[in-house]
């Protein structure tokens, strides 16, 4: 399954079913940090620590960054990147919630599913930016050709009626 902006669905958390956040803030996924999928905003109900902790190894070293609670199980949901390298700075602020933990609910299917069997893969907005500026360009030319066949039958009327 693969989630598209058009395919709604809110994230749970996989052991109690607290809503934890929805498609609408969603920003991608990342493969190479345990498998998170990566949101800009999430429920009252995902915690963040207080403790700060400091990456030593793999993709989090010399970032710092607080672990992310469910509220209702105090289930370890995701984490939240405050500071890291330049290579990272796009993760800063941004909610990372693992896929192992996470449930999705599709609400054009009605079906609960793990997130772990959900693609996260976005377009970039730079291409669907452009997909639609060539659409606003190809309807732009089309309301052109019809406003010139418009005058053209405009000017003949007006000189068969001279």
């Amino acid at each position: 399954m693969e989630a598209e902006r058009k395919n709604l669905m809110t994230f749970h958390c996989a052991q109690c079913h607290t809503v934890l956040g929805d498609s609408l803030s969603l920003c991608g996924e990342l493969k190479w940090t345990a498998y998170c999928i990566m949101c800009f905003k999430v429920t009252q109900d995902v915690v963040i620590s207080e403790k700060k902790v400091s990456g030593h190894k793999d993709e989090m070293a010399n970032c710092i960054y607080s672990s992310l609670k469910c509220h209702g199980c105090c289930c370890a949901v995701g984490k939240v990147i405050h500071s890291s390298p330049p290579h990272l700075a796009a993760l800063r602020s941004i909610f990372l919630l693992y896929k192992a933990n996470i449930s999705c609910y599709t609400l054009n299917s009605k079906s609960m599913v793990k997130a772990s069997a959900v693609s996260f893969d976005l377009k970039p907005l730079r291409q669907s930016i452009n997909e639609v500026r060539q659409q606003f360009e190809d309807q732009l030319n089309q309301m052109s050709r019809i406003k010139s066949r418009l005058a053209d039958r405009s000017i003949s009327t007006q000189s068969s009626q001279q």
